[in-house]
């Protein structure tokens, strides 16, 4: 179903509701008072509420929107790093995935994650050097490098566990070496 065949049948039902609504109150203003046919006319008035949120809502989206504001400073951003500096080593064991098909191993390249240790998450990224692969389920030593290593480095002391975010998936868990 398009959407144009959508909006025209939700116009074409607010119209009809609309026009029962008005019938009902030209006829409960008739009618004589503690009669059925006023009741009836009351309970036809009432069939047009359900559409004063979907009016409403058409007038909200109606309304001229502004551009958002740009932010005034722009959060720090690896493409502006520069060369990959390493500021820890760490142990990772990548999670095997739920599909069978998915067990496939990390390919070479650069990745960009967020290193959780309780609640906190620290943007991070590593490289797999070309030529190499890693496997799931095996510990792999790499280097990693902070977006902002004064912020980070306390907290990933020698020792330290954490887990490996991509998206909304924990993909590895990890310790510092």
């Amino acid at each position: 179903m398009s959407t144009t065949k959508i909006q025209f049948r939700r116009k074409v039902i607010v119209i009809v509701l609309l026009c029962v609504a008005v019938g009902g109150a030209v006829v409960r203003h008739y009618a004589t008072p503690g009669t059925t046919t006023r009741d009836i006319a009351t309970l036809l008035m009432v069939l047009w509420v359900p559409i004063i949120g979907n009016v409403i809502a058409w007038l909200i989206s109606k309304r001229p929107r502004r551009a958002p504001s740009a932010p005034a400073v722009m959060p720090p951003s690896f493409d502006t790093a520069g060369a990959f500096t390493p500021h820890a080593r760490v142990e990772l064991t990548f999670r095997k995935p739920a599909l069978p098909s998915q067990d496939v191993p990390i390919a070479p390249g650069e990745y960009r994650c967020a290193l959780v240790i309780d609640k906190e998450g620290f943007s991070a990224r590593w490289v797999v050097p070309p030529g190499d692969a890693l496997e799931r389920g095996k510990p792999a030593a790499l280097e990693v490098e902070f977006l902002s290593p004064a912020v980070a480095q306390p907290k990933f002391a020698q020792g330290a566990v954490f887990r490996v975010l991509i998206g909304d998936s924990f993909i590895a868990d990890g310790r510092v070496l």
